[in-house]
């Protein structure tokens, strides 16, 4: 497994497809959470200590990861939207992006839960 030093090194070791998203993804969580660090915990990308938001690249999509309360909270949005969601995560694609809206009120959802 590869230790990565930071989101730019993430995001370089990312399938090339799915940069232009994760690198969306990462302003708009800047964007949305502008006064915390960007951090990398099990070797993926996030927001926070705790982590309040992280993300992930895999072969052929990509993941949001927030608390499991967000992904509960906005459940019908996520359908809403075309996206697949597990307890903690919303999983998306260059062909089914997920909504700027979404991420933010996701990640809201899940620092207020957090109590950060």
């Amino acid at each position: 497994m590869t230790a990565f030093a930071d989101h730019d090194a993430y995001i370089a070791a990312a399938p090339e497809a799915l940069r232009p998203l994760l690198i969306h993804l990462r302003a708009q969580l800047n964007q949305t959470l502008p006064d915390v660090d960007e951090v990398i915990r099990y070797d993926m990308p996030g927001f926070g200590s705790p982590v309040i938001a992280g993300y992930a690249a895999f072969s052929k999509q990509c993941g949001l990861y927030v608390s499991k309360g967000a992904i509960s909270a906005y459940a019908n949005d996520i359908a809403a939207a075309g996206l697949k969601a597990t307890k903690t995560g919303v999983t998306f694609s260059p062909g089914k992006p997920i909504p700027d809206e979404l991420v933010a009120a996701l990640a809201l959802y899940s620092r207020k839960e957090l109590g950060v």
